[in-house]
């Protein structure tokens, strides 16, 4: 089942910070008064000039290429129906962030207040020359189905209902594996349709145009079947009425090869899906209820290959599939419509990757062994980083071949920029955390007498992250959670100062005497010292009784780390422990390293810095490439501190030449592939933008985090502390519950590698 959403958490979500998900960032450095004269007045005017007597120019000196509009009226949204422009807003705004972080493109969410036809196209008319497309939402039936004809006829840019489209694209990629898996042809297959609104409508139009026959299709409506002795049926339905005398959806459904939902939970069931030919295919798109449930059919029917609009369970026919990639080659090549060419385009792309090895990083994200082409995956997962360059591609060559295209790009590069528009390795944080509710390891929590902590255990519960385990007063923390609306029934919560806990307190103490006691601690020092809490806590992890720490939230860094140090301590097989925060920024993840632990490093020890940091990112199937940073660029200094990196390049190229790695080199220049080709042709970097920066002293690396995460918009994950026996994480003093909960994933993958390493 799905996870439950409290409302609470999506309500601060969307108000916390800036309110909403989207905002306008400048392009242009706008920071003197001559950047100013030059974006606006007097500036402003000489690109003005030149659209004027070349309007192709708007797409060389302006943001509209890349700009599309998200317009509705609010009729027909999600699940809620007809709420109103105002209300749909923040469901606007949710497909413009999704419009950006799959395919880098800009959206301007407009809410129009008009139900009128008329009125609604003589608005989007008008802004044409805002947008180089627009996607249409949340539009009701049958007003959308004249709004978009009409818009495609008179605009000259690409316009898509993806209500309508979306899901027919999506669904028609999963029917043409399907079929072929379950050994059928569409040309043959008997389908019934359980809906009759905009999707269901673009779905079977589309199902047509592949091969499927329209006398093979049943429709159904509200009312029952279309049948062409029915007289309250419009012209679209009337496409699909059939001459066969239908009295039941269980009786069309007796000998269907296909059944596809688009209407509501819970219409079909067990018996029905019996009735069906051999080797059905069943398509139980309602959401967030299937028209039946997925355990339910294939208790049914065995053989059948089923796919629902849920991401908990396998073929997961969803729209972000589609319209991001599509509207991406639509915008790359100037289309002037989005039309059926490039919409097959998009089908049999989709088709195509899913029988295509897949990566590992996709088969961490879904905590899958091995994704294969077959019953339960006949369509790419949504985090599939070859959507891009896969179906783009596609969709913009269909444009070009059907001659609504007015650019065609050299498609080498193209795909070049494809792949390379959203960063390598984009999806690393939800990577760590399906791969930890994968692995479920049990997390401590130090610091549980405080809401943010208690406030992050419940996300990770609730999200099967971890299974945390909460160190604390019990009565001060069950107050605070009462306080505060928060939920954790079966959460361990332990009091290491309670008369309950003497036993293991004093087991505890007698391991660190052990350990320590020629190093500063007495017996009863030893025992004393286990009421605390992070004290009690490493114990728990090392003894094996809990995977994994989380701990630092109101404490010192250095006071946090004596005791990891003291009871955990360092790896034997490392020769020195390092932190490391992992920046995720526009180019892709970025790890900063050392940014917590050592603070005047040798030579030798920025090479076992380099080396930790590296099998870090080995462990989530990433290649690491490194760049050694200084304020000198190979040899320009002859000071020590430069002469210190140097030395340490010089070593990793000799001892460890499977690292990509080059220095002493300054950070701009780590970045810049066409500044490295031109004055430095031998460096290993200039076509492996780093992944990993080591800095020469704990300052250096410690200050660029802090100025990155508030100046340059990039989230901050970590410290990941490097080297450790076990897994131990120190958050960072007053770290948020976001930071906290990324933690804690990283923590239960950092515990599961650390223990089958040890086998």
């Amino acid at each position: 089942m799905q996870k439950q959403i409290r409302k609470i958490d999506a309500l601060d979500y969307h108000s916390k910070g800036r309110p909403g998900k989207i905002e306008v960032i400048p392009t242009k450095d706008t920071k003197t008064q001559r950047d100013l004269a030059l974006a606006y007045s007097p500036g402003v005017a000489e690109p003005c000039r030149e659209i004027a007597k070349n309007p192709e120019d708007v797409y060389k000196y302006t943001a509209k290429g890349n700009l599309v509009a998200v317009i509705t009226n609010g009729t027909a949204v999600l699940g809620l129906g007809d709420i109103g422009p105002l209300a749909s807003k923040p469901v606007m705004e949710g497909k413009g962030l999704l419009f950006k972080i799959y395919a880098d493109i800009d959206v301007f969410d407009i809410e129009l207040n008009t139900k009128d036809v008329e009125e609604f196209i003589r608005v989007v008319k008008a802004l044409e020359p805002t947008f180089g497309g627009i996607n249409l939402e949340d539009i009701k039936a049958p007003e959308c189905f004249e709004i978009e004809t009409r818009l495609r006829k008179e605009l000259n840019i690409p316009i898509m209902h993806d209500d309508q489209h979306g899901t027919a694209i999506i669904s028609s990629a999963a029917l043409l594996n399907a079929v072929e898996i379950q050994g059928k042809k569409l040309s043959e297959v008997k389908i019934v349709v359980s809906g009759a609104g905009a999707s269901a409508m673009a779905c079977c139009n589309l199902y047509v145009k592949l091969g499927v026959k329209i006398e093979n299709v049943v429709m159904f409506d509200s009312k029952g079947a279309i049948t062409k002795t029915r007289k309250d049926i419009d012209t679209m339905k009337r496409k699909y009425a059939t001459s066969r005398k239908i009295d039941s959806l269980e009786g069309a459904m007796k000998g269907a090869d296909v059944f596809i939902g688009l209407s509501k939970g819970g219409i079909v069931n067990a018996t029905m899906l019996k009735g069906m030919a051999k080797n059905p295919v069943v398509f139980a798109l309602a959401n967030p209820d299937p028209e039946i449930d997925y355990e339910t059919a294939i208790e049914a029917r065995p053989d059948v290959i089923m796919a629902t609009g849920r991401s908990d369970y396998p073929n997961q026919v969803n729209n972000v599939l589609g319209f991001p990639y599509i509207f991406r080659g639509a915008l790359d090549v100037r289309a002037k419509t989005i039309n059926e060419e490039m919409k097959l385009a998009a089908v049999k792309a989709l088709a195509a990757l899913a029988k295509k090895p897949v990566p590992d990083m996709v088969n961490m994200a879904y905590h899958e062994k091995n994704l294969n082409y077959g019953p339960t995956y006949i369509i790419p997962k949504p985090m599939d980083p070859r959507l891009l360059p896969e179906v783009s591609l596609a969709v913009a060559k269909a444009a070009v071949k059907s001659k609504v295209a007015q650019r065609i790009p050299d498609w080498a590069v193209y795909e070049d920029e494809l792949m390379n528009r959203l960063g390598n390795d984009d999806n690393i944080l939800k990577v760590i955390i399906n791969k930890a509710k994968q692995y479920k390891q049990k997390v401590v929590f130090a610091d549980a007498e405080n809401f943010k902590t208690l406030k992050a255990a419940q996300l990770v519960k609730d999200e099967g992250i971890a299974i945390p385990i909460l160190l604390g007063n019990v009565k001060r923390i069950k107050t605070l959670m009462k306080e505060n609306g928060l939920d954790l029934p079966g959460v361990e919560i332990i009091d290491p100062k309670s008369d309950e806990n003497e036993k293991m307190r004093n087991q505890y103490g007698e391991v660190l005497f052990a350990k320590r006691g020629r190093k500063g601690y007495n017996i009863y020092e030893a025992k004393k010292i286990m009421r605390e809490r992070n004290y009690f806590g490493c114990m728990m992890v090392e003894h094996g009784e809990a995977d994994a720490l989380i701990t630092g939230l109101t404490r010192k860094y250095p006071d946090t780390l004596r005791p990891v140090l003291e009871i955990i301590g360092v790896d034997k097989k490392v020769n020195k422990l390092a932190g490391m925060y992992v920046m995720l920024t526009k180019k892709g993840p970025i790890c900063f390293a050392d940014t917590t632990i050592n603070e005047f490093p040798t030579s030798q020890d920025l090479v076992d810095i380099t080396l930790l940091a590296a099998e870090n990112l080995r462990n989530l199937n990433i290649k690491p490439r490194v760049a050694m940073l200084s304020y000198s660029n190979f040899g320009s200094s002859s000071l020590t501190e430069a002469i210190k990196v140097k030395e340490a390049v010089n070593i990793l190229h000799e001892k460890h030449p499977d690292i990509v790695v080059d220095g002493e080199i300054q950070g701009s220049v780590a970045f810049n592939s066409e500044l490295l080709k031109e004055n430095y042709p031998f460096s290993t970097l200039i076509n492996n933008s780093p992944n990993i920066l080591i800095f020469p002293n704990l300052a250096a690396g410690n200050i660029a985090y802090h100025l990155m995460m508030e100046l340059g918009n990039s989230e901050a994950v970590g410290p990941i502390l490097l080297g450790l026996n076990k897994s131990v994480h120190v958050l960072q003093l007053g770290s948020s519950v976001r930071q906290i909960v990324n933690m804690v994933a990283i923590a239960s993958v950092d515990a599961y590698v650390k223990k089958r390493k040890k086998g």
